[in-house]
C-alpha cells in the first residue's frame, strides 16, 4: 500500500513534460495543428487595429472628446474618450512584452514541455483579452493595457515559441518547413479573428460597433483559452534519440549546420547570436515600415488611379471613400502574404540553407524598396501592390526562417530558448520601426515636400536598413567549438528536460498511422484558415 501510494505521489502531473513523451502510436504530423492552434490564436494581434476606432467612440455627447486630455487623465477617467494614440499603444505594449516574455522564460520553457507552457499561454493571452474586456466595459484605460497589453503580452509571448523547440525536434529533416507551418498561423491569425471581431461586435452592439467592444474582447478571449488549450494538450515531445522512419542522421556536409549543442547561457554571448539578432532586428524594422504606411502610401501616391481617375487632382468625399476603400484591400493581400511567405521561404531554406535564404530577403528588398517609388511616379499600381506583397512575403519569412537558422548554429537542445531570447529584437523593431517611419514622413512633409513624393525618401532609407542586414548576415559564421556542450553537460540538460523516461522506446515511438484524428486536427485547423484566405482575398479584389 505504502508502495502504491509512493508511485501515486511520484507520478508527474497532467502538465509535465514527463507525462507527454510520444508512444508507438503517436504521429508525427499530429504536432503542426496543435501549434497551429497556439498561432492561429495568438496571431489576432495583427488584426487588433479593427478596435482602434471603436474603442474611441465607446462615450456618447460632444463633451467626451475632452480635447487636450493627457495620457494620465485618460487612464482612469469614466467620462473622456480614449484618442487613437492611446489605445493603439495597447498593440506596442503586448508586442514589446512578447520578446519580454519569450526571453525570461525560454529557458524554463525547455524544461517544463509545450504542454504547461501553451495552456499558461492560453490562459494569459485569453484572461488578457477578457480583463481587457471588463476594461472596455468600465471605461478604464489602465485596465485595457493591463490586460491586453501586459498579461496578453506575456501569453503572446509563451505562445509564439512554445511550438518551435517540439517541432524541429520532431522533424529534423524539415526544419524549416515544420517552423514555417507554425509560425504561418500567427500572420494567418487575423484574417481568421478580424472578420470574426467585426462581426461580433455589430451582433453585441446591434449594428454599433463601439457598443459591442468589450462583449468582443471577452467572447473572444473564452474562444482562445478553449481552442489554444486543445492545441496545448495535443503536444507531444519525441523521446530523446528519436529519428523519423527511413532517415538515417549524417555528418552535415552544409558548414553552417551543427550537430553540436550550445547552452542558452553560453549562445546569447556569442558574436553568431548578435549577428542574427541585428539580421532579424533590420528586417522586421524594414518590413513594419511598410506594414504601417502601406494603406496610406497606397492613397498618396495613386490617389484617384486606383478608382479610374486618371487626371483628376481633386477629389469629392465619395471618391476619397472610394479610394479608401480600395486601398484597403491592400491590408487584406498584406496579410495572406505575410502568412503563406512564412511557410514558402522558410521551405525554400530548407533547400538552400538560411544564410542564403536572407541573403535573397536583403538582395531582393532592396531592389523593390528601391523601385516602388519609380513604380509611383509612373502610375504603375499593380506593380507597386505585387512588389508590397513580395516585401511582406519577406518580411514574414524572416520570422518563420530564424527558428532554424538557430538549431542550424547552436544546435537544437535549447533551441526555443535561445529563440526566446532572439525575440527581443522583434520588440525593439517594433518601437523603432513606427517611430523612424513616422517621423521621416513628417519631417519631409513639414519640409513642404509634396505628399505624394513624402515616401521616397522613406523607402530609400529602409533600403539602407537591409543593406546593413545583408552585411552582418554575410558576417554569420559557425559557433567555435569552444561553445559546444560536452557530453557531460549535454546529459544534466537532457535529465532537466525529462529526456530519459522516454529514451528506451526511442525507435518504436511516434510510427502510428495518420487516422481519423490526423483527418480531425488538420481539417479544424484548414477550414477556418482558408476561410479567411477567401475573406483576405475578397478585400484584395477591390484593388483590381
Amino acid at each position: 500500500m505504502s508502495e502504491a501510494m509512493t508511485q501515486t505521489m511520484a507520478a508527474p502531473g497532467l502538465l509535465a513534460r514527463e507525462r507527454i513523451v510520444a508512444g508507438p502510436r503517436f504521429n508525427r504530423w499530429l504536432v503542426p495543428p496543435a501549434a497551429l492552434a497556439i498561432h492561429l490564436c495568438i496571431g489576432m494581434a495583427y488584426g487588433f487595429s479593427v478596435f482602434w476606432l471603436p474603442m474611441t467612440k465607446l462615450l456618447a455627447g460632444a463633451g467626451a472628446t475632452c480635447t487636450g486630455a493627457g495620457t494620465g487623465t485618460l487612464l482612469f477617467s469614466t467620462s473622456c474618450n480614449w484618442t487613437v494614440p492611446v489605445v493603439t499603444s495597447t498593440f506596442e505594449m503586448f508586442i514589446a512584452v512578447l520578446g519580454l516574455a519569450a526571453a525570461l522564460w525560454g529557458g524554463w520553457l525547455e524544461h517544463a514541455g509545450p504542454r504547461k507552457a501553451g495552456f499558461i499561454a492560453a490562459l494569459c493571452w485569453g484572461g488578457g483579452l477578457v480583463l481587457g474586456g471588463i476594461g472596455v466595459s468600465m471605461h478604464q484605460l489602465w485596465l485595457l493595457w493591463l490586460g491586453c497589453g501586459i498579461i496578453g503580452g506575456v501569453g503572446q509571448g509563451l505562445g509564439y515559441i512554445t511550438p518551435v523547440s517540439t517541432l524541429i525536434k520532431w522533424f529534423p529533416d524539415r526544419r524549416g518547413m515544420a517552423t514555417g507551418m507554425a509560425i504561418m498561423g500567427y500572420g494567418g491569425g487575423a484574417m481568421i479573428g478580424a472578420p470574426i471581431a467585426v462581426a461580433l461586435m455589430k451582433h453585441y452592439g446591434h449594428g454599433d460597433a463601439a457598443a459591442g467592444v468589450a462583449a468582443t474582447l471577452m467572447t473572444m478571449g473564452v474562444l482562445y483559452i478553449i481552442v489554444m488549450s486543445l492545441g496545448a494538450f495535443g503536444m507531444r515531445v519525441p523521446p530523446s534519440g528519436w529519428k523519423p522512419e527511413g532517415w538515417t542522421e549524417t555528418k552535415t556536409s552544409k558548414a553552417m549546420v551543427t550537430d553540436k549543442h550550445v547552452h542558452l547561457d553560453v549562445a546569447w554571448k556569442t558574436p553568431q547570436f548578435w549577428l542574427i539578432w541585428g539580421v532579424l532586428f533590420l528586417n522586421v524594422t524594414a518590413g513594419i515600415g511598410v506594414i504601417s504606411m502601406a494603406s496610406p502610401m497606397l492613397q498618396d501616391v495613386f490617389g484617384g488611379h486606383l478608382i479610374g481617375l486618371d487626371g483628376v487632382t481633386t477629389l469629392s468625399a465619395a471618391q476619397k471613400a472610394a479610394v479608401a476603400a480600395s486601398a484597403a484591400g491592400l491590408v487584406g493581400l498584406i496579410s495572406l502574404f505575410n502568412s503563406l511567405g512564412r511557410f514558402f521561404w522558410a521551405s525554400i531554406s530548407d533547400r538552400i540553407g538560411r544564410k542564403m535564404t536572407y541573403t535573397l530577403f536583403f538582395i531582393l528588398g532592396m531592389a523593390l524598396y528601391i523601385s516602388l517609388p519609380t513604380f509611383g511616379h509612373l502610375g504603375m499600381a499593380g506593380a507597386f501592390v505585387v512588389g508590397v506583397c513580395l516585401i511582406l512575403s519577406m518580411y514574414g519569412g524572416g520570422f518563420s526562417t530564424v527558428p532554424a537558422y538557430l538549431a542550424d548554429i547552436f544546435g537544437t537542445q535549447m533551441v526555443g530558448a535561445i529563440h526566446g531570447r532572439l525575440l527581443t529584437a522583434w520588440s525593439a523593431a517594433g518601437i523603432v520601426g513606427p517611430f523612424l517611419i513616422a517621423h521621416l514622413r513628417q519631417a519631409q512633409i513639414n519640409a513642404g515636400v509634396p505628399h505624394n513624393l513624402v515616401y521616397d525618401r522613406t523607402l530609400y532609407s529602409l533600403a539602407g536598413l537591409l543593406l546593413i542586414g545583408l552585411l552582418l548576415n554575410w558576417m554569420i559564421r559557425p559557433v567555435h567549438e569552444k561553445h559546444h556542450m560536452d557530453e557531460e553537460h549535454l546529459a544534466r540538460e537532457k535529465a532537466l528536460q525529462h529526456e530519459r523516461q522516454g529514451g528506451e522506446g526511442a525507435h518504436t515511438a511516434a510510427r502510428g498511422s495518420f487516422g481519423a484524428l490526423g483527418l480531425v486536427s488538420w481539417l479544424a485547423i484548414g477550414i477556418p484558415f482558408l476561410i479567411g484566405v477567401f475573406i483576405a482575398l475578397q478585400k484584395a479584389a477591390a484593388l483590381f
